[in-house]
């Protein structure tokens, strides 16, 4: 091949990608007129039916994501239109919808960083900053063919634009639906949603062309094991590609990024199937729709800055207390929130070596005892350091890990080092390193799970033993 030849081919080459990164723009409806109304008046009619019900999601809990169907609307409307209706309350900036590819095989997510989506009832516009952020995040970029004729996020938008009119998009087409796809896309949104007004919606229709007794059998297992958070069980039958979700990667992505946000649940709001809209029942398509929410905003206390000053000020006096007197110090704090029962540990040090770490893992006694007994207990009976003698108490700093409560490890890759502490319980012997413990020695997740092996006492593997190893999350804090 000539010079000239290959430079042509470069050239051709280049203008394609170019061509690539510039197609995102205003995608223009595709399946209007097909899987919903393409006249605006008609669509909005049908829309306000679908989104007519005056409930609202439960009360203490937040909202983090919806699953709902993508069929076409005389079919799936009523079902995604109730879970829409619900979240109706929240304050939404920005919808990621994440939903399957059903028009082109490719590996990873296409994410539609620029432009908008245009439905006939006008254009919802695209989150080019937090498209951005979840792109550089999870490694994953636009692919264009990916996103020219799938209707799994089309679908969404008009539910979306009548539900909250201002809200902006990112839409995000799930390639082949990898465990590792999922995980990367799950991380990359708990890494780019914290502290936004966001919702995740995972777009996906249930078993497929099964008959109607069939589908709902199949169907009502499935559901089950969402609602239950069987994440493991999900991915095996959506790798194995069973006939259970043609959306389960996105379904999956949802679920463990609000696992990752805190203690998740699973509101099962509709279901139904295609034969219920007048569909032959036997080749039945089945609909499922559910909010995703955390119980409460964070599984951790909160503390003000004063707050924080107050608990390492009673940590230290309980201290000298006890090293006067040889008692514990008695005190009935004012805050409630002290006073709430809670697991903690104080760790004491003298020139950044550790001094003495105690604490009480589950929540026996209420946040304040739990610190003053802490305290001394680090001080006094850590079995790794001699007591701590009075003249070493102004050279020791104090710091305090107030402890969420504590989570299985299903999978390890859950783990997410400098988050989490892990505890392992196995034949009578037990080990705990707080969170902040793997990352001052600079330890990876792989070396993480060995120390706290060896921490109990047990062999490095230990661990794989199903059932023994717990995580949690702290709040730390120093003085």
């Amino acid at each position: 091949m000539n010079r000239r030849v290959l430079l042509a081919f470069v050239l051709i080459g280049l203008v394609g990608n170019l061509n690539l990164l510039l197609a995102q723009g205003i995608r223009k409806p595709v399946w209007a007129g097909q899987f919903y109304e393409a006249d605006p008046a008609r669509l909005s009619r049908a829309l306000d039916l679908y989104l007519s019900s005056d409930q609202a999601a439960p009360e203490g809990k937040e909202l983090v994501g919806l699953i709902c169907p993508h069929a076409g609307y005389v079919y799936a409307g009523r079902v995604a239109g109730e879970a829409y209706a619900l979240a109706r309350n929240k304050k939404i900036e920005t919808v990621i919808i994440i939903g399957p590819s059903h028009q082109y095989g490719f590996e990873g997510c296409s994410i539609y960083g620029k432009g908008g989506f245009e439905t006939p009832l006008g254009v919802a516009e695209v989150d080019e900053n937090l498209a951005r952020e979840i792109s550089r995040a999870s490694g994953f970029g636009f692919v264009p063919q990916a996103h020219q004729k799938e209707h799994s996020v089309e679908v969404q938008v008009p539910y979306i634009q009548k539900t909250w009119p201002s809200a902006r998009i990112v839409p995000i087409v799930m390639g082949y639906q990898s465990t590792d796809t999922i995980e990367a896309l799950s991380s990359a949104l708990y890494k780019a949603l914290k502290g936004k007004n966001a919702l995740v919606v995972a777009s996906t229709d249930m078993s497929h062309f099964l008959t109607k007794e069939e589908a709902n059998q199949i169907d009502r297992r499935t559901i089950e094991l969402v609602k239950n958070l069987q994440i493991n069980t999900l991915a095996r039958k959506v790798e194995r590609a069973e006939n259970i979700m043609c959306g389960g990667g996105p379904v999956l992505a949802l679920l463990k990024y609000a696992q990752k946000l805190g203690r998740a649940e699973v509101q099962e709001v509709s279901y139904s199937d295609s034969a219920a809209a007048g569909g032959p029942t036997d080749r039945v398509v089945g609909y499922f729709s559910a909010l995703v929410m955390l119980e409460g905003k964070s599984r951790l206390m909160e503390f003000s800055r004063e707050e924080k000053q107050e608990l390492l000020t009673l940590a230290r006096k309980a201290i000298a207390y006890f090293l006067d007197t040889g008692q514990m110090l008695e005190t009935g704090p004012e805050n409630r929130k002290f006073r709430q029962p809670s697991g903690a540990f104080v760790t004491l040090k003298i020139q950044e070596e550790l001094r003495g770490c105690i604490g009480f893992v589950e929540p026996v006694f209420p946040l304040y005892q739990t610190i003053i007994q802490s305290a001394v207990y680090a001080a006094t009976q850590d079995p790794r350091f001699p007591p701590l003698r009075k003249s070493e108490l102004n050279r020791i700093k104090i710091e305090i890990s107030v402890l969420g409560p504590l989570e299985p490890v299903e999978d390890v890759s859950e783990i997410e080092v400098g988050r989490h502490g892990l505890l392992i319980k196995q034949k009578g012997r037990s080990g705990l390193l707080l969170p902040q413990v793997a990352t001052e020695f600079g330890w990876d997740r792989p070396t993480f799970l060995v120390e706290v092996c060896r921490k109990a006492g047990l062999p490095d593997k230990a661990w794989k033993q199903p059932g023994s190893l717990l995580k949690f999350e702290a709040v730390v804090f120093a003085e």
